[in-house]
């Protein structure tokens, strides 16, 4: 089976945070292990959507729900590391887009992993997937749109 291989454009990256391996993070094999990944990118995600002024859950009816999320692990995280999650948006259509995410740690400058999240947005009163809300495409001016 072929490898996933991720590459995102420079210029779609909006924000970053740091976050801190914590010593639970840590796996059997002494490093960063991929449940704690997938949360501190979930926290990511969080951080950066409120840095925008939008709420992932639920606003009259209408929230963000994850499609999917595909990771590439490049390094491990150990416990302490200060790891950077640069955090981005591409490839929007007409329901949602890819978040996009570039973790590194600054102290050696090592690439930890690139991760990408899909997204729609859905209307939990009508259960269905909704069209993106036009305040949220004018967010991110950049966004190479697919249709």
């Amino acid at each position: 089976m072929a490898r996933l291989q991720l590459h995102f454009p420079e210029d779609q990256y909006y924000y970053s945070t740091q976050l801190t391996v914590r010593v639970t993070d840590i796996n059997g094999a002494n490093h960063l292990g991929n449940d704690s990944m997938i949360s501190m990118i979930s926290e990511a995600r969080a951080r950066f959507l409120f840095e925008f002024g939008i709420r992932e859950t639920a606003q009259d009816g209408i929230g963000i729900i994850v499609t999917d999320l595909a990771t590439t692990y490049k390094a491990e995280g150990h416990a302490r590391d200060q790891l950077l999650f640069e955090v981005g948006v591409m490839d929007f259509n007409k329901y949602g887009g890819d978040i996009t995410f570039r973790i590194s740690r600054p102290a050696d400058q090592a690439q930890v992993a690139m991760a990408k999240s899909g997204f729609v947005f859905f209307n939990y009163q009508l259960g269905k997937v909704v069209p993106m809300p036009e305040e949220f495409k004018n967010k991110f001016n950049r966004v190479n749109w697919l249709d």
